[in-house]
């Protein structure tokens, strides 16, 4: 093996990483460290969020504009435009690393059980019948008379007992099949697995072991990436209840999750797909999802008690771009006009091929997708949230790094896909940033002082602006008069905290006393709040269009439901008041959390939901925004607060005047 040219020490992690190439990209030493530095812009020093400070060595660097005379004179650098040409020693600071433990603090049981007994049981009468299930079995040993062989032996008792017919049998398992059959004195516990093509042995252990079936199921988001453990055994406890109701038993044995790893190569599936077609991207989009997953089982093993040979399935929900890196399908053609997907409906397949550190027998279900940009994710949003039970007029929306919107009820259903951008999850913000600790999240400001009083996630000291925290912020400026229905700061009031910055007119939230150490002070820029003018207006227009689709208004909708983690934190009067949300009667407005979780666990518990999933993708009509000069006019319209047409929002005018 070479011997390393330079060695790159990164701090506060004290990890040293040896560079073999003179002049490479700091950030990608970053990325091949597993060193997580903020690049929403995917490395091509667009957004400035990379900061880190050199401490030792001297680097070749590319002036950047993003770094103020006085930062460049402490030794602040972007890491994209950074060569390592010297043995290094860098810094990264507060405001440029990822922090999971809010992702931790905040998935919990009882948050998901409080949800559920709010909405009084999403999915109703659900048959628990899982799709992996165990029989044990005695088996008479093989003689001359009865010499049939192994595999059949099994698959005759199999019949005989449990009335079981046509299985197929995993060839991984034959390999082992006749040594575990004798060694476990033909005393056997078979696991078999449901899916769409039928019945399918993939395992048996010896003795009875039907008290430990578990099952993981994992929602890879763009930005966040979830599981949870959970306990098939108890679902047979019961016969005709909701799924949603188990969560008060023992279904759930644990939770996790983190960040994205993904993120390195870029806040948005778009800047990801273009870096899997550039080398080795697409290898290392998929190596970096399974790199996190594994470290989501290992945790959630953990938490459980067991051992990994007692989990018996795996589901997973994603976007269609997700999905296509998880499964390590090339995604180029879904950002290409006309956009299609590589596949909508997806084969079984073994964890273990995909890189998983999971037994050979285990197999993934992943969910179908609708179109290039209605994914897995939202299939088991409409499965979960019940949606395709109901005869209520329902509008269903997602709204991540991208706005997916479903409408419809038990009888048809369309569906629609809006650009919403990272700006909800605090990306392409001056100071914005992912909702964790040190954000400021909650916004309230003296209407004769203009002075703010702010709320950060954890009560420490804030670092920047989370989604739910710009909103608030937008929000109260609007209502105070700090800013006008077009997003423009008012100059004349009697305050310093409205000033001209160095990129425009902003809105001083702290100053560098206030903020947290290294911090200079975060303020909100007109640049800011066109950003967020655009997203809500965005996603406004898309629920506008998909209702005219079918001949329908907000007036006529029985129910909202809001779903991720977008609903969990926003605070709806002020969505309303910037007009990402409609004015409608709060009442019909339903929050659910994480609905790619909820219908994963469906799917886990009940085979016949796999058959409802299914059913649901291919009742989905997709209603393609890119072109639709309607959706283009919604969207003009859109682009004012709350909205150009005021007759849309009574209370909110009348609040405003």
């Amino acid at each position: 093996m070479p011997k390393p040219i330079h060695q790159v020490t990164f701090q506060p992690d004290d990890l040293t990483f040896d560079v073999f190439r003179d002049g490479e990209n700091l950030l990608r030493v970053a990325i091949a460290a597993s060193v997580h530095i903020n690049a929403s812009c995917g490395g091509n020093g667009a957004c400035g969020k990379c900061r880190v400070i050199i401490d030792q060595g001297h680097p070749e660097v590319e002036h950047s504009a993003k770094i103020s005379d006085e930062d460049w004179k402490k030794g602040y650098r972007l890491a994209c435009t950074t060569k390592v040409t010297d043995d290094l020693t860098i810094t990264i600071p507060q405001e440029s690393r990822i922090d999971n433990s809010v992702l931790r603090k905040d998935s919990g049981q009882k948050s998901h059980t409080l949800m559920a007994r709010d909405l009084n049981s999403l999915v109703q009468g659900v048959k628990i019948n899982p799709a992996v299930f165990k029989y044990y079995i005695e088996l008479p040993p093989p003689t001359l008379d009865d010499n049939l062989s192994d595999l059949g032996r099994l698959m005759r008792e199999l019949k005989n007992e449990h009335q079981l017919d046509n299985i197929s049998a995993d060839y991984f398992l034959l390999r082992r099949l006749p040594r575990m059959l004798r060694e476990a004195d033909w005393k056997i516990t078979a696991t078999i697995v449901y899916n769409p093509k039928g019945l399918k042995l993939i395992d048996i252990e010896a003795g009875d072991t039907r008290a430990a079936n578990y099952s993981i199921i994992i929602d890879i988001g763009t930005t966040t990436v979830q599981g949870q453990l959970l306990n098939l055994n108890a679902s047979h406890q019961a016969e005709e209840r909701s799924v949603i109701d188990d969560l008060e038993s023992d279904l759930l044995i644990a939770t996790d999750a983190k960040y994205n790893s993904q993120v390195r190569f870029g806040e948005d599936v778009i800047t990801r797909i273009v870096h899997s077609q550039k080398g080795d991207g697409l290898k290392e989009l998929h190596d970096s999802i399974i790199k996190d997953l594994n470290e989501i089982i290992d945790n959630l093993v953990k938490a459980g008690g067991i051992q990994k040979d007692q989990i018996s399935h795996m589901v997973v929900a994603a976007n269609t771009t997700m999905s296509q890196f998880f499964l390590n399908l090339d995604p180029k053609y879904i950002r290409e006009d006309p956009y299609v997907p590589t596949a909508n409906f997806f084969p079984p397949v073994r964890a273990m091929d995909l890189g998983l550190n999971l037994p050979d027998y285990i197999h993934i279900y992943t969910f179908p997708a609708v179109s290039s940009y209605v994914g897995g994710d939202i299939v088991a949003g409409v499965l979960g949230s019940g949606i395709f039970q109901r005869e209520d007029l329902t509008l269903f929306m997602d709204v991540g790094t991208n706005g997916e919107l479903v409408l419809g009820n038990c009888d048809w259903l369309v569906c629609t896909s809006c650009s919403a951008g990272p700006a909800f999850e605090g990306g392409g913000l001056k100071y914005g940033m992912r909702a964790t600790t040190g954000a400021i999240e909650q916004i309230r400001i003296n209407p004769e002082t203009y002075e703010p009083m702010l709320l950060t996630i954890g009560k420490k000291k804030p670092l920047g602006i989370c989604g739910s925290g710009i909103i608030e912020a937008i929000a109260e400026m609007l209502i105070v008069g700090i800013i006008e229905p077009n997003g423009k700061f008012k100059r004349d009031l009697n305050t310093e905290r409205i000033r001209k910055g160095d990129t425009g007119w902003e809105y001083l939230l702290a100053d560098a006393e206030q903020s947290a150490d290294g911090i200079d002070e975060i303020t909100i820029t007109e640049g800011d709040i066109d950003n967020i003018i655009r997203t809500k207006g965005a996603i406004y227009a898309g629920c506008r269009i998909l209702l005219e689709s079918v001949g329908l208004s907000f007036e006529d909708l029985d129910k909202f439901i809001i779903a991720g983690g977008f609903g969990k934190y926003i605070n709806l009067e002020r969505a309303v008041t910037i007009g990402l949300l409609p004015e409608i009667d709060h009442k019909k407005f339903m929050f659910v959390g994480n609905g790619a979780l909820l219908g994963d666990r469906l799917v886990s518990v009940s085979r016949e939901m796999l058959g409802e999933a299914r059913n649901i993708a291919g009742m989905m009509t997709n209603i393609e925004l890119a072109n639709n000069m309607k959706f283009m006019d919604e969207y003009v319209a859109a682009q004012f607060l709350p909205h150009t047409e005021t007759t849309a929002f009574p209370k909110t005018m009348a609040m405003l005047k």
